[in-house]
């Protein structure tokens, strides 16, 4: 017999609530399939199996609170019950505090897929929440016999997509329905769009042709599509209000904004910045890049990289402040927070010592960073202890942005949507115009230790690092 405990998911943590149970008693599990979904102040989490085996018992019910150390399951040996599953145990009807709508991808040129407000683009594309129960495929198969094996979990997860769980194959033990499985079966039978437009395709009309006879025929527009909706959608079911309990994370969130506020003197500064060349040589290089690196080479790395190499020239923005102890610390390493949009709401895992990084280290821990954040795989030490952050709302399209910051972080950056602009340069020949990548970057910083003249200095720097740095030595294509 194996005792599966709540085990020390971070300093601070001494206890969590159960969400969701993925597993029931008779289920046969492997060593380290997910067995039950737990929520803190911190993260939401997902805990593993101990051993291979069955299970034998859950003791504990979801929603209920747990303490670190508690024994919340036994796993034993013998042979999963024979016969169909009816699916209905105690933990099967009940309804997640976490949103189950999956997230759009985002637009590949908007700085970055892997933060704040984006997936990443070799990621996995994750459905549309309005996807349809049309269509076949094996991922979709009728399932002969009764009720399907699954969890609650998965089950509220086909049905937010319109699909039956009799309609998933099921490659799980006994033919259960895995996560993976809804996944494919959404993505196969769906019809949400798997992406939102890219930049390219956002942006204005081109730009008219050069008046050289003969005149250049007019390309017409490309086609635009309509961004994606909200992940969160609501069945009003003819009602006119619909109340929900709010969940952990977003009750925490609700707490860390406000504290935020309260207690730090926030004020925003911005710069536009040139990222022509940027794009040129991530247009150039990003199939090579992701075929070496298994990763995207979305501007998100690259501006990282920046941020990193401009940071020690201006300690005091990677610098914390204790108020109590009237002491000011100044960190030697950077703990690069990327803000990731998930769906139970925003959370700011951080890259530890971002510093020794260089692009393709910076583009694969970014987007598993990501990924795990999203997967309920991130541990709350690594949601703490950041010492700046990045947030991409550019990635959604925004145009500006005025972030909040992250205690005791005193500065936060937030990257704003990429876009092709007419702008002036100047040249050996004077002055012109021309079509240029342009976008804003936004600093959010605390005016009780960042003054508005070291904000400018760092913007600045930044600035001059991304519209002339060779970044191209790094990439190694």
């Amino acid at each position: 017999m194996a005792e599966v405990e709540l085990p020390q998911l971070g300093e601070s943590v001494t206890e969590g609530i159960i969400t969701a149970w993925l597993v029931e008693v008779g289920d046969e599990v492997t060593v380290d399939q997910p067995l039950v979904e737990i929520s803190t102040d911190k993260v939401d989490t997902e805990i593993p199996s101990p051993a291979a085996g069955v299970v034998q018992e859950l003791r504990a019910e979801v929603d209920e609170t747990i303490e670190v150390g508690q024994v919340i399951a036994i796993i034993g040996e013998g042979d999963a019950p024979a016969g169909d599953d009816d699916g209905d145990t105690s933990t099967d009807d009940v309804e997640q505090d976490a949103d189950t709508a999956s997230d759009d991808e985002s637009a590949e040129e908007a700085s970055g897929d892997d933060d704040a407000d984006t997936s990443d683009e070799d990621q996995a594309a994750e459905p549309a929440p309005a996807a349809s129960a049309g269509g076949s495929s094996d991922a979709t198969a009728q399932v002969a016999g009764s009720k399907a094996l699954t969890s609650p979990l998965v089950r509220k997860q086909l049905r937010e997509a319109g699909l039956t769980p009799e309609r998933v194959k099921g490659t799980g033990p006994g033919g259960r329905i895995t996560r993976e499985d809804a996944d494919r079966a959404i993505a196969a039978g769906g019809e949400g769009e798997g992406e939102a437009a890219t930049s390219d395709q956002q942006a204005s009309a081109p730009a008219a042709a050069a008046p050289t006879p003969p005149p250049a025929v007019p390309t017409a527009p490309t086609e635009r599509k309509r961004p994606a909706a909200s992940p969160t959608q609501i069945d009003f079911g003819g009602q006119r209000e619909v109340v929900e309990d709010l969940s952990r994370v977003r009750k925490a969130i609700a707490n860390s904004m406000m504290d935020s506020l309260q207690t730090t003197a926030q004020l925003t500064a911005g710069v536009e910045v040139d990222l022509t060349n940027i794009m040129n040589l991530r247009a150039a290089k990003k199939d090579a890049f992701k075929s070496k690196e298994g990763a995207s080479l979305s501007p998100l790395p690259l501006i990282s990289r920046a941020v990193c190499m401009v940071l020690p020239r201006h300690p005091v923005m990677n610098s914390s402040m204790d108020m109590e102890s009237g002491k000011v610390i100044y960190h030697g390493y950077i703990n690069l927070g990327m803000a990731v949009d998930t769906e139970r709401g925003l959370l700011v895992p951080n890259i530890k010592d971002a510093q020794d990084l260089n692009v393709p280290g910076l583009a694969r821990k970014i987007a598993d960073l990501a990924s795990r954040t999203r997967n309920k795989k991130i541990q709350p030490d690594e949601i703490s202890g950041g010492t700046f952050t990045i947030t991409n709302t550019g990635s959604v399209g925004t145009l500006f942005d005025t972030p909040i910051l992250n205690p005791p972080e005193v500065a936060i950056l937030a990257t704003a949507a990429i876009e092709k602009r007419p702008v002036v340069v100047s040249d050996a020949y004077g002055d012109s115009i021309a079509i240029r990548w342009m976008s804003y970057l936004c600093l959010s910083y605390d005016h009780r230790m960042v003054d508005g003249a070291d904000a400018a200095r760092f913007l600045q720097d930044l600035k001059y690092i991304l519209e002339t740095h060779d970044f191209a030595a790094e990439l190694g294509v």
